[in-house]
């Protein structure tokens, strides 16, 4: 007995030692061997997808399981306008988290190098469109997944690639909907389309705070979103980026290759042969869910703004998802009931499929990058190479300069800066307002790519924009093909040269032609000085030097009420400083050509109040351009009314009454009366697009005007057959094209303007005929408008020569007819000064 007790201790004790074993070999193999990962529904106390969630609760969950699993760790990619945080999901093995700063250091060697080594790096980007909230929800799901997982292929995943998980890329448009959905969601969901749970309210949740459709600015940078985004493509270099959207309710589910003829040219065809090799991956994953989908329809791969073609211009592979929407809990279709759950779980299944196809065609994707990036850097052989490249000026206006500056560093271009003034092929480039570009350099594709000019394409079907020229949008003066020795050329951009004056200067000037000058100007106006502009052109003596300048120049009286010279002198070194302006001071008022600076030909600029009109009928984007030109870029104090209100405003409040693109339908004929006492008694009207035709339907514009109709007409049908329809009303489209104007420089709209022409984007089919009289034209399109992307010859016959800027006269005031929007997604600072002038100097000259 005793022998038996001993033997079952000894037993016992040699089991309890191999358990204490291997529950420590457990330990260390498996760091997730004890973790707890809460589950978004253990996180949220509902099901997943009951309600849509507020980007708080994304990011909330993100950086609990964060804390809790050695797997996952988190990336900040900045804050949206509204203050919200942006966070990624950076998802690996365990090993890898801990060699996180190495695999960075060697993903930043990929463009440089060329070289490919660790783990492949997949990013899964969700919601860039705010009421696109399945993918947001489906992110969720999947980061729960990779982290708790520990089937075969989710650990070999992980150990050869690294997951970066976006759940959602617009903040501030994604609570905006899930405040109006939630705020509309019965106890019974409701799927009948006309519920208001499915109507949005104006704006949508598509868009930013500003109204921007953030995946239209992956290549112009203007919201912080788009910055913060674009910073981590290139920190982590993804080989893949899936982009995940929702499309109309009456859709099924899309995934690319889009419409083969309409990828751009400059996409390596390789790209579009492993998009077509991952596809099958996706096509498996919803067979196997029995889910209807599409392919290489509707969609294209043309435009390199947008998150899924944004990549391919950048050496990785972008693949667009499209899930049709319920736009709430459930919805009727004509493919049967669209319900949010289901979508989620869509959009699940493909952000599986990418992941399994990633890693199955790893070898692949590295192959494929390296070669992208081969043999593009620079490599000198010689000390002083001689590199050929753009030579790039913006007429003398440093900070346009530096715009472009910051946006080719944030796309990691590489410029350089002069050390001496250079003429070539006729023009001048200055130290202060000229770069050189080298072509030859790791992001030359893309750099190509922003200042692509073509005019001739295979398919005249564009999803957005057919062309976005740099060069037009910024107005920039270039010569390419340019060699220059790198010892004229420096890394460090001119320090700015500080203004001074004598203390007997008695105004001192500010170039208008300058980017911030009109920043400039309403800090002016916001501390209540006086500021005068030049109507027309004149010369001083500063200096020793006789100086040029031209209308629109302003003028700070050192003389005036409110303000002392001195404290005048204080208020302009500080804004010179702050803004890098240049500014000059007078010693005389006499000119030595041209107005003198008492001329009644220096007028006062008046204080400004503009209202926009805001709501449904007016264009949501082009109203948030406007907002943020005004707002953040000029700091004006700018109030938005909503159409249905705007019989209840006292118009006499304002100094501009503006109106984006639009139908304008609700507007009645009750407020069109309002607008002639307004503009009768100095108020400004500024109309845009859409805008005119209500305009003229109520007899307020008198210029005549040509709408779709009318151009249409010169389409001429006949004999086409059936399978030729899609081709014809593509003919007849203006996806956006840049056209020309052709300016009246004495015209005070175009005061600041270098040349006498100027690039425009045009993206609606509206036109003048012959204005009524010659000296309201300010500006015409030329008489060969394209300059850059499609458009077909019967536009460009009737548009040529014909108005495209009208100011009219009423009483005191004016109305501002504009056929396009010269603020186009807020990069079209070229033509920005024209919206300036409209607001400054159109109310005391017209």
């Amino acid at each position: 007995m005793l022998k038996t007790a001993v033997t079952f201790i000894f037993v016992f004790l040699i089991l309890l030692s191999v358990s204490a074993e291997a529950k420590k070999t457990r330990l260390t193999d498996n760091p997730l061997y004890g973790v707890t990962t809460t589950s978004p529904e253990e996180f949220l106390g509902y099901p997943l997808g009951q309600h849509l969630l507020r980007h708080d609760q994304v990011n909330y969950y993100l950086k609990e399981i964060a804390q809790q699993n050695p797997r996952v760790s988190l990336e900040n990619t900045g804050i949206s306008h509204e203050g919200r945080q942006q966070l990624t999901a950076v998802i690996t093995s365990a090993n890898n988290q801990q060699q996180l700063d190495e695999i960075l250091k060697q993903r930043q060697q990929v463009k440089y190098l060329g070289e490919q080594s660790g783990p492949i790096v997949i990013w899964l980007a969700y919601s860039i469109h705010g009421d696109e909230a399945s993918g947001a929800h489906a992110a969720l799901k999947l980061s729960h997944m990779l982290a708790t997982s520990e089937d075969k292929w989710v650990t070999n995943l992980l150990e050869n690639a690294v997951v970066l998980i976006t759940p959602s890329q617009n903040p501030d448009g994604m609570d905006r909907f899930s405040t109006w959905a939630n705020g509309y969601a019965g106890k019974v969901a409701v799927s009948d389309p006309n519920h208001k749970e499915h109507k949005q309210g104006w704006p949508s949740g598509r868009s930013n705070h500003y109204l921007a459709d953030l995946n239209r600015d992956w290549l112009f940078l203007r919201h912080p979103e788009s910055q913060g985004r674009v910073a981590l493509f290139h920190r982590w270099q993804p080989h893949y980026v899936g982009d995940f959207h929702e499309m109309g309710h009456n859709q099924t589910y899309f995934f690319q290759p889009g419409v083969p003829e309409r990828t751009h040219p400059l996409t390596p065809a390789a790209n579009q042969k492993l998009t077509v090799k991952l596809a099958a991956y996706h096509q498996a994953a919803l067979d196997d869910k029995k889910q209807s989908y599409f392919s290489q329809q509707l969609f294209d791969d043309f435009f390199y703004g947008k998150g899924s073609t944004y990549p391919d211009i950048n050496g990785a592979i972008g693949v667009l998802f499209e899930q049709a929407s319920a736009r709430g809990q459930q919805q009727d279709s004509s493919n049967g009931m669209v319900r949010f759950d289901e979508a989620i779980d869509n959009q699940y299944a493909t952000s599986i499929s990418s992941l399994k196809g990633a890693l199955a065609l790893k070898s692949e994707l590295q192959d494929y990058q390296a070669e992208f990036f081969s043999n593009k850097h620079q490599k000198p052989k010689k000390k002083k190479p001689r590199q050929s490249g753009r030579l790039i000026s913006t007429a003398n206006d440093n900070q346009r300069i530096k715009q472009l500056t910051a946006l080719l560093s944030q796309h990691q271009i590489e410029y350089y800066y002069l050390t001496n003034p250079l003429t070539q092929g006729g023009g001048s480039f200055d130290v202060d307002s000229s770069i050189f570009v080298p072509d030859q350099q790791a992001q030359s594709s893309l750099l190509t790519a922003l200042f692509d000019n073509r005019t001739e394409f295979n398919d005249p079907t564009f999803y957005d924009v057919s062309t976005w020229n740099l060069q037009h949008a910024l107005n920039l003066t270039i010569r390419q093909n340019v060699k220059l020795e790198l010892s004229v050329l420096s890394q460090t951009a001119p320090k700015f040269k500080q203004s001074k004056w004598s203390p007997k200067a008695v105004a001192l000037l500010i170039d208008w032609r300058q980017n911030q000058a009109a920043p400039a100007l309403q800090q002016l106006l916001n501390q209540g000085v006086m500021v005068k502009f030049a109507a027309k052109p004149f010369t001083i003596k500063s200096n020793n030097r006789q100086l040029d300048f031209p209308a629109g120049t302003l003028q700070i009286p050192l003389k005036q009420d409110g303000h002392s010279a001195s404290e005048l002198n204080k208020m302009l070194l500080k804004l010179s400083q702050q803004m890098q302006l240049e500014i000059t001071a007078a010693n005389s008022s006499s000119s030595v050509n041209g107005i003198d600076l008492g001329s009644p030909d220096f007028k006062v600029v008046r204080p400004l109040k503009p209202l926009i009109i805001s709501g449904k009928g007016t264009s949501i984007p082009e109203v948030g351009q406007i907002w943020y030109y005004l707002d953040s870029q000029l700091k004006v104090p700018t109030t938005l009314v909503d159409i249905n209100d705007l019989n209840a405003i006292k118009l006499s409040s304002y100094s501009h009454i503006i109106l984006a693109g639009g139908s304008y339908t609700s507007l009645d004929d009750k407020f069109a009366r309002k607008l002639g006492p307004f503009t009768a008694d100095g108020g400004v009207v500024i109309a845009q697009k859409g805008a005119l035709s209500w305009l003229n339907k109520a007899n307020f514009l008198k210029t005549s005007l040509r709408g779709e109709r009318f151009y249409k007409q010169l389409f001429n049908g006949a004999g086409l057959t059936f399978d030729k329809k899609s081709s014809f009303s593509a003919r007849q489209e203006i996806g956006g094209a840049i056209v020309e104007l052709k300016l009246d420089k004495s015209h005070p709209m175009n005061f600041g303007i270098t040349g006498n022409r100027l690039a425009v984007m045009k993206n609606k089919a509206l036109g003048f005929a012959q204005a009524s009289n010659d000296f309201s034209v300010a500006a015409s399109y030329s008489s060969q408008p394209l300059l850059s992307g499609y458009m077909a010859q019967e536009y460009q016959s009737s548009f040529a020569s014909s108005p495209a800027i009208v100011v009219e006269s009423r009483g005191k005031g004016a109305v501002v007819a504009l056929t396009d929007n010269l603020l186009f997604r807020n990069i079209w600072l070229g033509s920005e000064k024209l919206y300036a002038n409209a607001l400054y100097f159109i109310p005391a000259l017209h």
